[in-house]
């Protein structure tokens, strides 16, 4: 049994772990150049595409009477769902009792229609 060589699994080969995927080299001038250009295209666009939004000024001071509504309208679903899941727990104890009575039927008519043994003890 001294000579039983036993493979450790939690010593992992450190060749293959986290491997080097992203470069520590610096980018070249021309990459960065050029992602610069993009960046700024990009930033025209945006500007460009809030110019073309009408009423701008209306939209920005009707954000507070929104958010307002909308905190009202989210405390009027969850007082709403509080009562959607009352009308579910009536109907599921309903169906539970109704359930339950059944067994308690089925029960006494087993009871009632049993036929007695006599068991002789020796």
């Amino acid at each position: 049994m001294a000579d039983l060589n036993i493979p450790n699994l939690n010593k992992k080969s450190g060749k293959y772990i986290f491997k080097k995927k992203l470069s520590l080299r610096r980018k070249p001038k021309k990459r960065l150049f050029i992602e610069s250009v993009l960046m700024f295209i990009s930033g025209l666009f945006l500007i460009y595409i809030n110019y073309l939004i009408p009423n701008k000024s209306s939209l920005l001071q009707n954000v507070p009477t929104a958010l307002n509504r909308i905190f009202l309208l989210i405390i009027d679903l969850f007082s709403n769902l509080s009562d959607v899941f009352l009308v579910l727990f009536i109907f599921i104890s309903y169906l539970v009792t109704l359930i339950l009575f059944i067994g308690i039927f089925n029960r006494i008519v087993r009871i009632a229609s049993r036929k007695t043994r006599i068991i002789n003890y020796k």
